[in-house]
C-alpha cells in the first residue's frame, strides 16, 4: 500500500491518521483525505500531517486504498458519487453498521472490501481494532493493512455475527471508562484532592490495572482478591459496589447499546 486515502476526517479519522503517522509506519505524505468542510480539513491537515484533497474524485484517483471514515448516514451518498471509480480499489471502512455484506449489496465485485471497528484510544497507540472475518482483500494486502493497524493498538478478527457486540464493548467502552474515571475523581475531590491531581491519579490507576491484567493474564477476580484483605477497606468498597449493582449496570449499559431489554 503506497497511499491511503481517508473519506472523511472526523475524530476517528484523525485518531487513526495521527496514530499511523506517529508510529512511523505510514508517513504523512502518503496519507490523503477529503471532507466536505475544506477549511476544517486544511486545519486538521496542519495539525495531523496528512495531505488534504479538493474533492472525492481527486482522492480516489490518488489512492488505491481508501478508508471510509465519514458518518454512517453519509456512506451511501459517497458511494453514489464515487460510482465506478471504486472499481479495482481496496475499500476499508470504519463506518458503524457498514459491514462487508452491506457494501457488497451496493458495490461490484471489483472493489475489495474490509470492515474494521476501531476505537478512539488508537490515537495513543492503545486502541482496539476489530477486523471482520468476511472480506475480499488479497491475502498479502490484508496482512499489510492489519500490520498498519497494529501500530495503533490491538488487532483481532471476529466473525461477522460478533462484530456488533465487539464494537459495543470496544467502541462505546472508552466513554464508559471515562465516566468511571470522572466518578472516582469526583470522590477524590470530595475528600480534598485537587481535580487535576484526582484525574491523573484515577486515570493512572485504571491504566496500571489494565496493564497488570493484560501482562499477567490472571483472571480479574484473582487480581481483585489480591487487593482485598480480610476485613479490610477494599472489600468493604467492593461489597458496596455489589450492593449498588455495579456489575449489573455495566452489563445493562451494553444491553442498551445492543438495543436489548435488561
Amino acid at each position: 500500500m503506497e497511499k491511503l486515502g481517508f473519506i472523511g476526517m472526523g475524530n476517528m479519522g484523525q485518531a487513526l491518521a495521527g496514530g499511523f503517522i506517529r508510529s512511523g509506519k505510514l508517513s504523512g505524505d502518503r496519507i490523503f483525505a477529503y471532507a466536505p468542510d475544506t477549511e476544517k480539513l486544511r486545519k486538521n491537515a496542519g495539525k495531523t500531517g496528512f495531505q488534504p484533497m479538493p474533492d472525492l474524485s481527486a482522492l480516489i484517483d490518488e489512492c488505491d486504498t481508501l478508508l471510509m471514515a465519514c458518518k454512517p448516514f453519509q456512506v451511501e451518498s459517497v458511494l453514489e458519487e464515487a460510482g465506478a471509480a471504486l472499481e479495482g480499489k481496496a475499500l476499508l471502512s470504519v463506518a458503524l453498521g457498514w459491514n462487508y455484506r452491506r457494501y457488497r449489496e451496493i458495490l461490484g465485485e471489483g472493489t475489495r472490501i474490509q470492515f474494521i471497528m476501531p476505537n478512539t484510544p488508537a490515537m495513543t497507540g492503545e486502541g482496539v481494532l476489530l477486523f471482520e472475518k468476511e472480506h475480499s482483500l488479497y491475502e498479502e494486502e490484508r496482512k499489510e493493512i492489519m500490520a498498519l493497524f497494529e501500530t495503533v493498538g490491538y488487532v483481532t478478527e471476529l466473525p461477522s455475527s460478533l462484530m456488533e457486540i465487539g464494537g459495543a464493548v470496544s467502541g462505546c467502552g472508552p466513554a464508559f471508562v471515562d465516566l468511571l474515571i470522572e466518578a472516582y475523581a469526583d470522590a477524590a475531590v470530595k475528600y480534598g484532592i485537587p481535580r487535576k491531581d484526582a484525574y491523573r491519579i484515577v486515570a493512572q490507576t485504571v491504566l496500571g490495572t489494565a496493564k497488570l491484567q493484560l501482562e499477567s493474564g490472571l483472571h480479574p477476580g484473582e487480581l481483585k482478591d489480591r487487593v482485598c484483605s480480610p476485613g479490610g477497606s477494599t472489600i468493604r468498597g467492593v461489597a458496596e459496589l455489589e450492593k449498588k449493582g455495579f456489575r449489573h449496570a455495566c452489563i445493562a449499559s451494553v444491553d442498551a447499546v445492543m438495543g436489548k431489554e435488561h
